[in-house]
């Protein structure tokens, strides 16, 4: 059975029901309980389950210190940091903490732990509320980072992160909460490490995560009506990464596209570009191009901020600069 929910409500169907499958999962986080997160995910699971989702001091070291504590003594919290632009608060209990445990303990400590944080532009609110950080994380070994574009995939890919003894960055964007879908009801989890094709196609394979899903659909749709058939992939998980799924897909087309909301400059799709580059340039039969954000700060100012946010054009642009 399917239900249409929003981006929001699948994220917290997905919650909901690993908390009813395992009392160990528990929420907390800056305003998570009694008003319902920042954004409304976590909603009433405050009154759903009483005492597992719990308000926190707004201390970032405190929420993510605490939840791999919690994790290591064999609990699963799902910890929310309000803007993946705070994760330089408590970058060193992930990455020195957390992301090492289960290595340096000689794989005698596990940390089943999630940090739910929301990304990206498009808000108005300015430099330090709009950033895309992922590739942050999937510099980290030992974490793993998600990043859904769909409310079915969050609902999935929730209870695949949630399952999972590592530690999961759950990347969700803010302009995708109000995005309608429909979600498998109960019990469903998406493998973590398996990309999806959102649009089949045979010219060109477009590889774009999260909020740039839906642009590089849109940029596909008028793409076709020029005669170019594009395909668009969705790794829908960075770390791991299904690079099997996007070599083939590069196998049929022939051509890479890659776009993310990111500063072109460091971010993971130059990962991919030189995956590809390395185990599949016999494949290619033009250069690979990347979409992206340029590097610079995030503009308040509306007008100037929907100039630096990759657009439908520009990916398309990008497409027909390879026929």
């Amino acid at each position: 059975m399917m239900t249409e929910m929003t981006y929001a409500e699948a994220i917290r169907d997905g919650m909901r029901v690993e908390m009813q499958r395992d009392p160990n999962v528990f929420i907390w986080g800056e305003d998570v309980a009694k008003f319902g997160g920042c954004f409304g995910v976590t909603g009433n699971l405050f009154t759903e389950f009483p005492g597992r989702v719990i308000d926190t001091p707004i201390s970032e070291t405190a929420i993510v210190g605490a939840a791999v504590g919690a994790a290591a003594a064999g609990l699963r919290p799902i910890a929310e940091i309000m803007f993946v632009d705070f994760m330089g608060v408590c970058l060193d209990e992930l990455f020195n903490q957390a992301a090492k445990m289960h290595y340096m303990f000689g794989g005698k400590a596990k940390i089943p732990m999630v940090l739910r944080t929301p990304c990206g532009a498009g808000m108005g609110a300015a430099a330090q509320h709009s950033q895309s950080l992922e590739a942050w994380f999937t510099h980290i070994p030992g974490v793993k980072t998600v990043m859904p574009s769909t409310p079915a995939d969050a609902k999935g890919l929730m209870a695949a992160a949630v399952r999972d003894n590592n530690p999961v960055m759950y990347i969700e964007h803010k302009q995708l909460f109000g995005v309608k879908g429909d979600v498998p009801e109960g019990e469903y989890v998406i493998p973590l490490g398996k990309a999806d094709i959102k649009r089949a196609g045979s010219d060109v394979t477009i590889v774009a995560w999260s909020w740039m899903v839906q642009k590089a659909l849109v940029a596909a749709e008028a793409l076709a009506g020029e005669g170019i058939n594009a395909e668009v992939l969705d790794p829908r998980t960075l770390i791991p990464l299904d690079t099997d799924s996007i070599l083939q897909s590069v196998g049929r087309t022939g051509k890479l596209v890659i776009v993310h909301e990111a500063v072109k400059t460091g971010g993971f799709g130059g990962e991919i570009a030189a995956f590809v580059a390395e185990e599949g340039m016999d494949l290619l039969d033009g250069p690979i191009k990347r979409v992206a954000m340029p590097f610079a700060p995030i503009p308040f100012s509306p007008a100037l901020e929907r100039i630096v946010i990759p657009s439908e054009e520009q990916i398309a642009a990008a497409v027909k600069s390879l026929f």
